[in-house]
């Protein structure tokens, strides 16, 4: 007759308990694995809704104040001291840009964050053209009345005033014509900052 050596049940044992604590190593390993990835999913998600929401608000504001702008244009003075402001405010709505660029990132569609970056860049550097044309055709304008001038002088400090003065409306027109493409941004970001911007422009005007 056989008998089981009692040792042989202690390896059994043995073996059950050091499989369930492999067993369960593996759970808690897969858990914590998967609650991991679930909480880098929710943040991924809220950083690119903030990111969305911010740059809609941006873009948003940057629009209306070029569209104010340019219908301060059509009154009176087209580059006097309302229109400058309005454009200046604009410069700064661009500079809060600057100061966030990196959260652009957060948004997961290259094509949305191209498409910001460069209207960002079309809009910087005309806007700066225009503040430098400005304040060149002040002094030269400052010039050209000066009684001691020389008539060749004056031909040629006009002749740069009209340059100046051309360039300026041609930057102030791309300006214009980059700020209605702001708009279709803002849709872009909308489904992922699950907001709409149009509420805005009624909000400014009504202030």
């Amino acid at each position: 007759m056989f008998w089981a050596n009692p040792d042989q049940f202690d390896f059994l044992s043995n073996f059950s308990t050091l499989w369930a604590v492999f067993l369960g190593a593996i759970l808690a390993t897969i858990g914590g694995f998967t609650a991991t990835q679930l909480e880098w999913f929710f943040e991924r998600r809220r950083r690119e809704r903030n990111s969305a929401l911010f740059f809609g608000e941006v873009l948003s504001t940057l629009a209306i104040v070029l569209k104010y702008a340019e219908s301060s244009r059509k009154i009176g003075d087209p580059y006097g001291p309302i229109t400058v402001r309005f454009l200046r405010s604009a410069r700064r709505e661009i500079e809060i840009y600057d100061r966030n660029r990196e959260s652009l990132f957060d948004l997961r569609d290259a094509d949305i964050r191209a498409r910001i970056h460069t209207l960002i860049l079309r809009l910087t550097m005309p806007l700066d053209g225009i503040f430098d044309a400005t304040q060149e055709l002040q002094t030269l304008q400052s010039q050209v009345k000066s009684p001691l001038l020389a008539p060749e002088d004056r031909k040629e400090i006009e002749d740069r005033i009209a340059t100046i003065t051309s360039s300026r409306d041609t930057s102030f027109d791309f300006v214009s014509e980059t700020g209605e493409q702001l708009r279709t941004a803002m849709k872009q970001l909308e489904p992922l900052a699950r907001h709409s911007f149009d509420g805005i422009e009624e909000v400014v005007r009504n202030t």
